[in-house]
């Protein structure tokens, strides 16, 4: 079974409207810099930045002003695709090339369509995107490295592991409290999964326990993660 993925909605009373979404390259070395501190190994973090810049690549190749709103984000081999497209098929599309990449495992496909955002509305999520990486940063029982933010039009979106259910829960709370966030959607994998309390054992019945869901997928075939 693969580690459950928790996802998270926490819905916020909205101050300002703020919102965008920017494609930005990642660096394979810088990757692999910050991999000793984090909970993956140096080949699991080469292959996040490989598969991410092989799809960037793929997008602008395509058509660089059809996808230029577009994000993508790789952590454990999920591909998150956040941003905006004018089209349906624009979307479908971009998928497609997320699935082409030899070592993408699932793809979350959080692209909207919607006409381009702008300079102003792009700069703003990348406001609120540094925000809530400092409130990590600052946080104690949260392992900052191990969380990827990304944000489009106020919604954050967290990726990466967590320790526990604990940790992620509050790793979305620290998120949720920065200005101009709307909502908090996680695709964090949990490390420790959480264990339910066995059922009562009845007579000539052994007791079980249940580990939390497991990856799951809609009619669509899009990722859908666990929620709570």
């Amino acid at each position: 079974m693969k580690p459950p993925i928790a996802a998270l909605a926490l819905s916020m009373t909205l101050l300002l409207p703020l919102g965008g979404c920017v494609v930005a390259a990642v660096g394979t070395a810088g990757a692999v810099g910050i991999t000793a501190a984090q909970d993956k190994t140096m080949g699991q973090a080469l292959d996040d930045a490989n598969v991410s810049n092989q799809i960037k690549a793929k997008l602008l190749s395509e058509n660089s002003e059809k996808y230029a709103e577009v994000d993508v984000e790789v952590a454990n081999g999920l591909v998150l695709l956040s941003g905006r497209v004018n089209f349906p098929e624009d979307r479908v599309r971009a998928e497609g090339i997320a699935w082409s990449a030899a070592l993408t495992k699932d793809v979350a496909n959080e692209i909207k369509i919607e006409p381009p955002g702008g300079f102003i509305a792009n700069v703003s999520d990348e406001v609120i995107t540094g925000r809530v990486r400092a409130r990590l940063i600052g946080s104690k029982t949260v392992k900052s490295l191990n969380f990827n933010v990304e944000t489009y039009d106020g919604i954050v979106y967290l990726m990466g592991t967590a320790r526990t259910a604990k940790e992620l829960k509050k790793a979305a709370e620290e998120a949720s409290v920065v200005s101009g966030v709307k909502q908090v959607v996680s695709y964090v994998r949990l490390l420790e999964p959480e264990v339910r309390a066995p059922e009562p054992e009845l007579q000539g019945q052994p007791t079980s326990y249940q580990s939390g869901s497991d990856t799951s997928y809609g009619s669509d075939a899009e990722l859908i993660g666990a929620s709570y």
